[in-house]
């Protein structure tokens, strides 16, 4: 799932260039938002360096359909850029995706996207593989554009998880649950397992690993091509649910086997296939199958797998180090919390020395630590009141350069609301002194890969969309990729005269702790007025919303509601991640609590504002922000005039056990805490007007969380408005199809309740 008296710090961005100069500007609308061209520009997706540094590949939408991706390269020693495979050439937009495809792609986020979704270099850096249709494809460099593009399966099934092997001669897939390799220079394919299907599936990362921890494959080559270790998951523990997709003329029925909190996990074994011989060899995961597998590294002999492994209560994670050849453990290191431990995704072998890089908030902050591979630790490589982005939901970049003995991150240390590129030097004696690289005030997403000398950065501010840029690795710029400069024949040029440029400050907690908010006041803004105010809300664990960035199609609805005369206001409450553990640790074991506390925190100083009219704010949420929405209206009967509640979480037994559990315990140790937790206690108390939408085939928040709202509030005698989405997934509300239809309806809803 994919906030004393307030102290107020104002930190107004200076206006980009472009709302220097007058403009005659056109108005926005909810319909532009999603139209094409993408009014953010064109923004390269799944940006990736090619391993000898001489190309820069990436995905772009189409100018006419910016959701249809084709595969692109950027020349840097030419600078010049050119389309290397459009995806309609190659298959037609008709073809239907697998039931498979459908949910690992919701899993992604990426439910929206057609064409070619993913790409991966060859490690010799002479092709690129890629998906598409249910078919791989390869894409030669070495051959001329008419001829390069060569198609590795023709099935009927569906192949997913398509990559290169570590030395480029073979490509492995998942096609129908099992595990397959494709010899390059033979072109033969071969089947490494025979078992999947049903509730086997061999390779696969399951449901839970998918949508928690951000693990989307279940297999791992060896360095020399010799072995692959797979996962094979046997979901028949986990309960049936019988999920009504609701369908416009139809309804489908799906048997799906969802792991509510409380109820057992698929049962997950770790193989390795040694591809000379055929031997399988299990490695022994321990006594205690009830856990969670995280993530699977070689280690660079090809001899020793690194595993990490967490127990079902998720206060430790283990890294694991296992003999292929016997499948036996040795632990190598624990980490442990009285809370919860968040995932972290840093775990980088040295080849030079016999040494790792791990990251770990041990000390209340994400920090790097040096590591022999015996599980000794060396020394802190980072430290200080400042987070190295890792997890399942925020990943860091780490590239090592082991001749200068330097390794190179992405942290928060200028501040919660930045991210930049930093460099440290492995045998630091001063861990909190760190290299900043990255220059321009804002949030950096940097790519780095391979031995190459060069990173690429998508920088973005509230004021500039997504700027894509190539830099030498002491920041200095090399060339532009998209510079997406906000001038005429951009899409947003004509609606950029009435941009509205946000305002970020912070309130205190009751616990003492910072609270950032951002606020867009009204256009026109005159204080001697009072305007409403539309609370965006997320609030969720690790769910993160303040950042000096441009955002998507959200934050172009956030514009538009300023736009229209509404204050929009978000702040992030406790547990919203990237804090450290003191901020995180006031949910536990009750969520919907100091969450709603400190957004009303947020309330209260909106209502000490003279320009805010304090009987005109309203709420919007989706997701975990729909659960919000909802808890806020009910725990504080009167406060708001209105509320969009979208997908929400009502009961957190309907939930998966992996994210509910981290926070709550299991149902029934935590009974109180669930019960605090949900919405129903407090279903009497809704006095405000609300409005619940959501899809009928979401398959994350199911819509059975909504239909049991619907059934206690109908028999509590409360009112409400409900806008549902036949056949629509959790993502509804950022795709084509539903989205503008959602927040027109969201837009009508806030209209009617919060204007005069």
């Amino acid at each position: 799932m994919r906030r004393r008296l307030p102290v107020l710090i104002l930190a107004t961005l200076g206006a980009a260039a472009f709302l220097l100069t007058p403009v005659a500007a056109e108005e926005l609308t909810i319909e532009r938002i999603f139209a094409a061209p993408d009014l953010s520009g064109n923004r390269p997706r799944r940006v990736k360096i090619s391993p000898d540094g001489k190309r820069v590949t990436f995905l772009r939408g189409k100018p006419s359909d910016p959701d249809r991706l084709d595969l692109w390269e950027y020349n840097v020693e030419a600078g010049e850029t050119r389309l290397l495979v459009d995806s309609d050439r190659l298959v037609d937009r008709a073809v239907e995706l697998s039931d498979e495809e459908k949910a690992r792609r919701e899993r992604q986020r990426i439910g929206g996207l057609s064409g070619i979704v993913e790409y991966s270099w060859s490690p010799r850096g002479d092709a690129l593989l890629f998906p598409l249709g249910g078919d791989v494809y390869l894409y030669d460099l070495g051959k001329p554009p008419a001829r390069a593009v060569r198609r590795i399966t023709g099935t009927a099934e569906f192949e997913t998880d398509a990559r290169f092997s570590p030395g480029g001669n073979q490509v492995s897939f998942v096609r129908e649950q099992d595990l397959y390799i494709h010899d390059l220079g033979a072109g033969r394919e071969r089947r490494l397992t025979s078992d999947g299907g049903g509730v086997i599936s061999n390779g696969m990362a399951e449901f839970i690993a998918q949508e928690e921890m951000r693990r989307f494959t279940g297999y791992w080559w060896s360095p020399d091509e010799r072995r692959i270790a797979f996962t094979r998951v046997d979901e028949s523990p986990v309960p049936i649910a019988d999920r009504f997709e609701i369908q416009a003329e139809s309804i489908d029925v799906y048997h799906q086997r969802y792991p509510w909190a409380g109820s057992p996990n698929a049962e997950i074994r770790l193989l390795v296939i040694d591809l000379e011989t055929g031997k399988i060899t299990e490695m022994d995961l321990g006594g205690d199958q009830d856990i969670y597998l995280y993530r699977v590294a070689w280690f660079p002999d090809s001899r020793h797998l690194a595993v990490s492994r967490q127990p079902r209560d998720l206060q430790s994670l283990d890294l694991i180090r296992y003999d292929v050849r016997r499948g036996k453990p040795r632990l190598l290191l624990r980490e442990t919390s009285d809370t919860w431990i968040e995932l972290q995704d840093i775990l980088v072998f040295l080849e030079s020395r016999p040494e790792f890089l791990w990251s770990s908030d041990r000390d209340g902050y994400q920090h790097l630590y040096l590591y022999g591979r015996d599980g000794n630790l060396i020394r802190q490589v980072t430290d200080g009141e400042w987070v190295v982005l890792s997890g399942s939901r925020r990943k860091s970049v780490i590239r090592v350069d082991e001749k200068a003995r330097r390794v190179f991150f992405t942290a928060t240390r200028e501040s919660p609301l930045e991210v930049h590129l930093y460099s440290q030097s492995l045998d630091t004696r001063t861990p909190d002194e760190v290299t900043r690289i990255t220059r321009r005030t804002g949030v950096h997403r940097i790519t780095m890969e391979g031995g190459a000398g060069i990173y690429v950065d998508v920088y973005s501010n509230p004021g500039q969309p997504p700027q894509v840029s190539v830099h030498d690795l002491a920041g200095e710029h090399l060339a532009w990729l998209e510079e997406n400069a906000l001038e005429p024949g951009h899409p947003y040029h004509p609606f950029a005269g009435k941009h509205i440029l946000p305002e970020f400050g912070t309130i205190t907690a009751s616990d003492g702790q910072k609270l950032y908010y951002r606020l867009l006041k009204p256009a026109g803004f005159d204080p001697s007025r009072r305007y409403p105010v539309v609370i965006y809300v997320y609030g969720g664990p690790q769910g993160q919303d303040i950042q000096k960035s441009w955002g998507g199609r959200f934050a172009m609805w956030l514009q538009f509601l300023a736009r229209r005369g509404y204050a929009v206001f978000t702040i992030d409450n406790r547990g919203t991640g990237f804090r450290g553990r003191a901020f995180d640790a006031p949910v536990y074991m009750r969520l919907g609590h100091v969450e709603v506390l400190d957004q009303l925190a947020g309330v209260k100083f909106l209502k000490q504002q003279s320009w805010v009219d304090p009987e005109r704010i309203g709420l919007f949420g989706w997701s975990y922000g729909g659960y919000m929405s909802l808890m806020m209206l009910l725990q504080s009967p009167g406060t708001f005039a209105a509320g969009v509640a979208g997908a929400p979480v009502t009961d957190w037994r309907l939930y998966d056990t992996y994210y509910t559990e981290r926070f709550l315990g299991r149902p029934d140790a935590n009974p109180e805490g669930y019960e605090n937790s949900s919405v129903f206690p407090f279903i009497g108390n809704l006095e405000d007007h609300l409005l619940v939408i959501h899809g009928m085939a979401d398959d994350n928040v199911l819509f059975t969380n909504s239909t049991k709202l619907f059934k206690a509030l109908q028999d509590a005698g409360k009112q409400f408005e409900v806008m549902v989405y036949p056949g629509a997934k959790h993502s509804l509300v950022g795709v084509e199809k539903t989205g503008p239809h959602s927040l027109e309806a969201a837009t009508r809803f806030l209209d009617r309740n919060l204007k005069p």
